[in-house]
Formats: structure tokens, C-alpha cells, sequence
């Protein structure tokens, strides 16, 4: 064993005298400083889906899941291994294209949950290595072609596996396959094997992208060993959050002790307020597939996708931009042709992107900001999405004085600048069809003068509420007015949160040395009856549940879906009867409140779920997702209240809980003396 560490500790090393492109990289650094600069890296989905290109009986609406999706028996989608001829593929055209389009990194997928790997592996004979009448080894293509043009290696890498014989859970569809014998741990080491190749053969890699870890079988333990294999073979590696489950839904990354991973990985969407605290990484596909779909014609424009990018470095994030090769290793036209597009915009531009910061207004009515420190101050970047019919830019509550104003790619335009006022006035003709971009130099860092904000667990309640009012800076006053007034040096400066009984209209302004420096803010609170009570004839304790089978996309009409069974439950729970996949739940009863107040209720569930209560939807979270947590607020009298809760599981994990509290308060999942039927 000894011997064994030593020689993956020379290889690495050895192949790390032989990447210039990672060569400054060593242990102790920032890692993620590189990473925090690109902005912008290149997504590859390629593999043996590809071949069928989204078509399989007819239709062709599938992507890389479609072993899963069309429910391919294993021995029918085994056959494509003698199909993978990519006789056009050239790595270096790839990474050409994806330094074109002012990319810096590139995540290739080596193996996705099919289980078909793009390298030759020791461990499986279901890789490139045994496939026809190709068998080059892809990855070592891939990353010999990302050297030589720059770019850092990524690899994505799927926990999940639908070949591999020890991996479980099976799909519910799988007549072919059998579990019988299967050894889950045995998976765990094959995975690791894997890994192991991936991060001893190919020299030095930049980032490892996991994927498929919401299974019941994998846990956030099972991620802590495989993060910490991967920065034991590669200390200077960077691994996103989706090896363990620490991730809180689709859009985010716990920063918990229990939290694994170097970022988070919001996918197909941008984080409205971004991730703040959190390294995070966008990734989205050019159409709606991540795999070549040949029927897919939902290409994003040239200009959503520029401006994607700027919303996401606007705010602090990287974009991984999804390209997904045909089966012949070329990428589809209307890529390239983006790709193209994005590099010229680029050309001009990239200094607005690449190194960026996050914005520091809060927002600008026009488009996005992003800025870099300079010798003299700060350069501002405003990325123009909407030009005013005047072409007038209106900064306000900016405190730094300006010394420059550039339209790139043009030269200096006008500008007028007052105390806390910035007036830049576009030319008429020239601007980038895309999204022009201003560049504003200022002295110092930006210091922005926000409006107050007012927080408050909802604009509604019944009993009373704590309304704060928070500054962007401890350098501005807070003047606040709850009789309609407007807030100035005369009025009430807050220093305590507000404590409301009444409906109340609270009013707040900021101001630095006596003069206002922001708008009036003010939101109305409203003091409202709670829903009352109903009084059933008898109950008991728990839930009536009834099941219905079905392949749902969304919740069915449970009317006209015929229940297979019913069935008392304790609380909500799938664990009695075991969740499944195509299927419904239907859970009734009422919800024992102990005093009049307003409730918060969390819905947490993977698939779709709706929370109901007195024929009302409190918590709407239906359609096709992974585990993530929806929010709600309901007024409740004291006693019983009708509920329902619906929910369904196509394939995948599956996930339901429900919480609920007095609003400010603390949560609890509901248990069995809440429920009655």
C-alpha cells in the first residue's frame, strides 16, 4: 500500500513538470483563485447517447438520459458500443472553438450515468477502450488538446451508474436486470478505481465535476471519502458540491461543518441575489438538452447567452456553457455559430467579464454591473441591456468621484457628475446589437449608497410583527416614519426592529451628514383575521394516504387516477410503504393549531409536491425536480384545519417532509399529535 501511494504521488508529480497551464498551482495556495478569475468555461455532454440523437420509437424528445427516459433494455443500448465511430472528432477544434468564445476552462464528461466511459479503463470493458471501430481514448485527446491551447481541464464524472451490476438503486422499469447479488460497497470501490485512473493518468487536472448523487444509496459520508480521495491525489484539485448531498436544492450549497465541495452548482438558472459567501457555477445548456438531441431546436440566441453570462458575473458566479457533440464528434452548427458570436462580442468585452466582481448596486435600471480594482480606484462596467429612449444612463447613490468614462470598443463618451449623481449620455449610432458596455473609472473602491431595507418574516399577521430596517453602510443615518410622513432628519432614527400590532405603513429613507442619499423605501403591513377553525365530528390520530401509480411529469387530477391502495398513516412519511418511482401520494386530514397566529410552512420534496390547507394552496411546488424546499404563509385560528398534501416521484431519489411554525419562530416537521383524520 505504501508503495502504491508512492508511485501515484510520482505520477502526478511527473505530469505536473509537463502542464505549463497548471504548473503555478501547489498546495497551500488559493486553489479556487483561478477559477474565482475564468467566468466562463466550456460544458462537454458527449457520450453513447449521442448515437440515437434523442429518437427512440418514434419520439424525440430525449437527451442524455435516454436509457432511462425511453426505457432501453441494456442489452438494446449495449449494441451502440459497436456504433461509436467518431470519425470528425478533433479535440483541438474544440478547445480552439472554446478559447474563440473567451472561455478559460472546459468539463468534459468521462463517464455519465449510463456508466460508458470516454477513456480507456483497467476496471471496465464499457468505455471507449473496447468500443467499434473507434476505441481512441477521448479523455487523453480531450485534455492533450486543452493544454496545448490553454485552457484547464475539467472532468465531469457520474456517481450514478445504470450498467455497472452493483450499482442500486435499479429503475423501476428494469425487467432485464436483476439485483439479486448486488453489492453496493463493491460499486463504491469501482468508482474510486476510477476516479483514481482519471486523476493518476492524465497529468495535473483542474476541476472534478460529479453528478447523480441524489440516490438514497450515496450520502454526504460517501462524499466526504470520495472529495478526500480526489484532493489526496491532486491537493490542488477543485471539486464541486454535488459529491456529497450538502447542496440545499438545485440553486444552492449548504455552508454548514456537514458541507462538502468547492462550489455550488445552480443548474439551468441564475440565483437572483446570486450565492453570496458561496463559490458558485452556473451551468446551462444552448437548447434544452445536454446531450445532442438532432430534433431540438430551442437554441438560446447569441445575445440571451452574452447576457446570461454578464447576469451571472454580475453576481458573482461562473457560467459553464453546455455544448453537446453529435455522435460524429462534431458539435452541432448552431454552437459553433454562437460560440463564434460570443468570442467576437468577447473580443471587445472579456475584460468586463473575466476577473470580475460582483456588483455593488443593489440594482440598475438599464442592465448589470461588474467591476475590477485598478492603480487609481475601480473601473465600473455597465452592461447596457435596455437602452433609455434618451440614451441616458442615470447613476445614483454612487459615492465616488469619476475621473473617466469609455464606451469599449469606441473610446471616452460624455458624462456629467454631481454629489452622489451620474448622467452618461450613449451615442446615437455604434452600440453593440449584443450589449454595449460602459466602462466608468473611479478613485477608490465603490461605496454605494443603498436604500434601507425592511425586513419581515411576511406583510401579513395576526397578532404582531417585527419589522427591522437595515443599511447598506454604517455610515448612513436611518430615519424612519409610521404616519404617512416623509422620513428626514426630524423624524425617528431607528435603532431597534420595530414592533407592529396594528396595519402600519412604515417609511424609511437613508442619509449621510444630514442629506438624503437614497429614494423613500416604505411597505403597508397588514393586521388580518386568521382562517378559522373547522369542526369535524370525530377524528383520530394520523393521516388517511392513498397511492396511485402513474408516470407523471406534474401532479395528476387524483379524481380520475385510481387509487391502489389506502392506507392510516402516523405522519408523512415515505418510508411506510417505501417510496417507489411512478407514483403518486395523496395524504388527508386536518392540522391541529394551538393558537391563533400567522404560520410559516416549509415544503421540502423531490418530485413534485402542493400543500394544501381549507381548500387553499399555502406551498406550490409541483413539477419535475430534484430535493429542494419551497416556502409558504397561511393566518390560522386556533383548532382544526383541513389539509392535503400531494406529491409524486417519477424516477430518481424521493423526498417529502413538511414544517411549519408561527412566523419568526422556529420550524418542526410535523408529527403524529399535529395530525388528525
Amino acid at each position: 500500500m505504501r508503495f502504491s501511494t508512492l508511485l501515484t504521488v510520482l505520477l502526478v508529480l511527473a505530469a505536473a513538470c509537463q502542464n505549463p497551464v497548471s504548473q503555478k498551482d501547489q498546495p497551500g495556495q488559493d486553489r479556487m483563485q483561478w477559477w474565482r478569475e475564468a467566468r466562463f468555461g466550456m460544458f462537454v455532454h458527449w457520450g453513447l447517447y449521442a448515437i440515437p440523437a434523442g429518437e427512440w420509437l418514434g419520439k424525440t424528445e430525449y437527451g442524455e438520459w435516454i436509457r432511462d427516459s425511453a426505457q432501453i433494455p441494456l442489452a438494446q443500448y449495449e449494441a451502440f458500443q459497436q456504433q461509436w465511430n467518431p470519425k470528425e472528432f478533433d479535440a483541438d477544434a474544440w478547445a480552439k472553438l472554446a478559447v474563440r468564445a473567451g472561455m478559460k476552462y472546459a468539463v468534459l464528461t468521462t463517464k455519465h450515468h449510463d456508466g460508458f466511459g470516454l477513456f480507456d479503463s483497467a476496471l471496465s470493458n464499457w468505455d471507449v477502450g473496447s468500443a467499434r471501430p473507434s476505441t481512441s481514448d477521448i479523455v487523453r485527446d480531450y485534455v492533450d488538446a486543452c493544454r496545448r491551447q490553454g485552457l484547464r481541464v475539467g472532468f465531469y464524472h457520474s456517481i450514478m451508474d445504470w450498467h455497472h451490476p452493483d450499482y442500486l438503486p435499479r429503475r423501476g422499469w428494469e425487467a432485464d436486470r436483476s439485483a439479486d447479488g448486488a453489492d453496493f460497497e463493491r460499486y463504491v470501490k469501482y468508482l474510486h478505481g476510477q476516479v483514481q485512473e482519471l486523476l493518476t493518468n492524465y497529468g495535473p487536472v483542474d476541476v472534478l465535476w460529479f453528478d447523480g448523487e441524489w440516490e438514497n444509496t450515496w450520502n454526504n459520508a460517501r462524499g466526504k471519502d470520495l472529495y478526500a480521495l480526489c484532493r489526496h491525489l491532486q491537493p490542488w484539485i477543485i471539486v464541486n458540491n454535488r459529491v456529497g448531498q450538502s447542496r440545499s436544492g438545485m440553486a444552492g450549497m449548504s455552508q454548514g461543518s456537514d458541507a462538502v465541495g468547492d462550489f455550488g452548482t445552480p443548474e439551468q438558472e441564475v440565483p437572483a441575489t446570486g450565492l453570496p459567501g458561496v463559490d458558485w457555477e452556473t451551468c446551462m445548456t444552448m437548447n434544452r438538452n445536454w446531450g445532442f438531441n438532432r430534433a431540438d431546436t430551442g437554441w438560446k440566441s447569441t445575445t440571451e447567452l452574452i447576457r446570461t453570462l454578464i447576469d451571472v458575473a454580475s453576481k458573482g458566479g461562473n457560467l459553464l456553457l453546455n455544448v453537446g457533440p453529435m455522435g460524429n464528434g462534431r458539435f452541432p452548427s448552431h454552437a459553433v455559430e454562437r460560440l463564434q458570436q460570443i468570442g467576437t462580442w468577447m473580443d471587445v468585452n472579456g475584460e468586463a467579464i473575466h476577473g470580475s466582481r460582483s456588483s455593488p448596486f443593489a440594482a440598475l435600471p438599464f442592465g448589470r454591473c461588474t467591476w475590477h480594482p485598478t492603480m487609481l480606484g475601480s473601473r465600473l462596467y455597465l452592461h447596457v441591456f435596455d437602452v433609455p429612449a434618451d440614451r441616458t444612463l442615470r447613476i445614483r447613490g454612487l459615492g465616488n468621484p469619476v475621473h473617466d468614462v469609455e464606451l469599449l470598443g469606441k473610446g471616452p463618451i460624455g458624462f456629467t457628475a454631481r454629489k452622489g449623481e451620474i448622467d452618461i449620455v450613449l451615442p446615437a449610432t455604434g452600440l453593440d446589437r449584443h450589449c454595449p458596455v460602459v466602462a466608468l473609472d473611479i478613485v477608490g473602491e465603490p461605496m454605494v449608497y443603498l436604500p434601507p431595507v425592511l425586513e419581515a418574516a411576511a406583510n401579513e399577521f395576526v397578532q404582531q410583527l417585527e419589522v427591522a430596517v437595515r443599511s447598506s453602510s454604517s455610515m448612513l443615518d436611518l430615519f424612519v416614519t409610521i404616519d404617512g410622513s416623509e422620513p428626514s432628519p426630524r423624524s425617528v432614527r431607528l435603532t431597534l426592529p420595530l414592533q407592529l400590532n396594528t396595519t402600519t405603513t412604515v417609511r424609511a429613507r437613508a442619509f449621510h451628514n444630514g442629506e438624503p442619499i437614497s429614494n423613500v423605501v416604505e411597505q403597508t403591513y397588514t393586521r388580518i383575521a386568521p382562517w378559522p377553525p373547522v369542526e369535524p365530528a370525530e377524528t383520530t390520530q394520523g393521516l388517511t394516504c392513498s397511492l396511485h401509480a402513474g408516470n407523471f411529469d406534474r401532479l395528476p387530477d387524483f379524481t380520475k387516477v385510481p387509487a391502489e391502495r389506502t392506507f392510516t398513516a402516523a405522519t408523512i412519511s415515505l418510508r411506510f410503504p417505501p417510496a417507489r418511482e411512478h407514483v403518486a401520494r395523496l395524504y388527508r386530514g386536518f392540522l391541529c393549531i394551538p393558537t391563533d397566529d400567522s404560520y410559516e410552512f416549509t415544503l421540502t420534496a423531490d418530485d413534485g409536491a402542493q400543500l394544501w390547507l381549507d381548500g387553499k394552496l399555502v406551498v406550490d411546488h409541483d413539477g419535475l425536480h430534484s430535493q429542494t424546499k419551497k416556502r409558504g404563509n397561511a393566518p390560522l385560528g386556533a383548532g382544526l384545519h383541513s389539509m392535503e398534501v400531494r406529491w409524486f416521484n417519477k424516477t430518481g431519489g424521493a423526498e417529502l417532509a413538511v414544517a411549519f411554525g408561527r412566523i419568526g419562530g422556529t420550524l418542526s416537521e410535523l408529527s403524529a399529535k399535529d395530525l388528525r383524520h
